[in-house]
């Protein structure tokens, strides 16, 4: 058993963010020993999906719970190891999404109402599925961070002003985080 992993959440403008991840290749107990911090990170900031660059891995892994909390019965925790979204379908919807890099901010984000997805579980197997509705909106989220995609790269002209201030803060912190290592 791999020792216990906690990590900590990857803010914006940190570069790992920005990049294209690269495909995970070793299916072994480190990779679940990893799974599970990345729930219990998501569990604990109160996240509904987490993808591996928002704790600091350039990997294509994500985790997800629509509920939110691995005690409510409505809990499906899924884990979507290299993923490809191979169809976007059904009609666009506007939701309010936030985002654990960013905290505090959210902003209205167009997406299709379904996807198709065909990604490896942490067992190396294949598969295949289609997911509508929130699942399929947070599927979406994390994949897009998979491909240095952001939430501030969603929002529209009115909802980046709005938050102008919010992420210039995130902006300043990180700068004056990197100058005192």
């Amino acid at each position: 058993m791999p020792s216990e992993l906690q990590f900590t959440l990857t803010r914006y403008p940190e570069p790992v963010l920005r990049r294209v991840a690269t495909p995970v290749e070793t299916f072994d107990v480190d990779l679940g020993g990893t799974v599970q911090a990345m729930f219990d990170l998501m569990y604990r900031s109160q996240g509904v999906g987490l993808a591996a660059p928002q704790v600091g891995l350039g990997v294509r892994l994500l985790v997800l719970d629509p509920a939110g909390d691995p005690a409510d019965s409505k809990s499906l925790p899924l884990v979507f190891v290299n993923p490809t979204l191979v169809e976007l379908s059904g009609q666009l919807t506007t939701y309010e999404e936030g985002c654990l890099s960013f905290p505090g901010i959210y902003a209205e984000v167009r997406r299709p109402e379904r996807c198709r997805v065909r990604a490896q579980g942490i067992d190396g197997k294949s598969f295949e599925a289609e997911y509508e509705g929130f699942v399929s909106r947070i599927l979406q989220h994390e994949y897009d961070h998979l491909e240095g995609v952001l939430l501030v790269d969603r929002m529209s002209p009115a909802d980046k002003q709005r938050h102008k201030a919010a992420l210039q803060e995130l902006v300043e912190r990180f700068k004056s985080a990197r100058s005192v290592r």
